[in-house]
């Protein structure tokens, strides 16, 4: 399917649920993505296609819609798959950074032993909004000495400027589709 009209099939599959988790925030729920095959089959297609020539080594995925996504991605594409989760969650020693949501705080985590110097790593979540989880994933892949081949999502919030803070962190962006404040 052409980029325009996958952007367009997948737009209308997700839903925006208004003033959740607090008032003036867009919620933009994937989950309905996953619940058609035919679209999730599309969109981790689309993702693999584009992924592909930043040569990725491992997927990362984040805490929590990123691991769906993630881990199909992975499979698709035949790679190994590691976890960026909420603080407490991994068992093993851990390294983790602190960032800003649009609507709070948090602190992620990333097992000390996912990923090392030589590694490609793809970080995959479900949207860019104001960037900070996934700069925070950033940070952590490459506090281990690894290499960011890029950032994967479905959706991109560009006035949130999430994706401009990303590349101005020398980060590869890919995403299917994106949704203004108002749409």
């Amino acid at each position: 399917m052409p980029p325009d009209e996958l952007a367009r099939f997948l737009k209308a599959r997700v839903r925006t649920v208004r003033d959740w988790p607090k008032a003036g925030v867009n919620f933009r729920d994937v989950t309905t993505l996953f619940q058609d095959p035919a679209a999730f089959g599309e969109l981790i297609g689309a993702l693999a296609l584009a992924a592909t020539p930043l040569r990725p080594g491992v997927i990362a995925a984040v805490d929590a819609r990123g691991f769906i996504l993630g881990g199909a991605l992975a499979c698709r594409m035949n790679l190994p798959l590691v976890l960026v989760r909420k603080k407490g969650k991994l068992p093993y020693r851990t390294v983790s950074a602190d960032y800003a949501l649009e609507y709070g705080s948090a602190t992620i985590e990333l097992h000390a032993d996912a990923c090392g110097p030589g590694d490609r790593v793809l970080i995959v979540d479900d949207l860019i909004a104001t960037g900070g989880t996934l700069l925070a994933a950033v940070g952590l892949v490459r506090s281990l000495r690894a290499e960011v081949a890029g950032v994967a999502a479905i959706i991109d919030l560009p006035e949130l400027q999430g994706g401009q803070k990303l590349r101005a962190a020398g980060v590869e962006v890919l995403t299917v589709c994106a949704f203004s404040e108002t749409e």
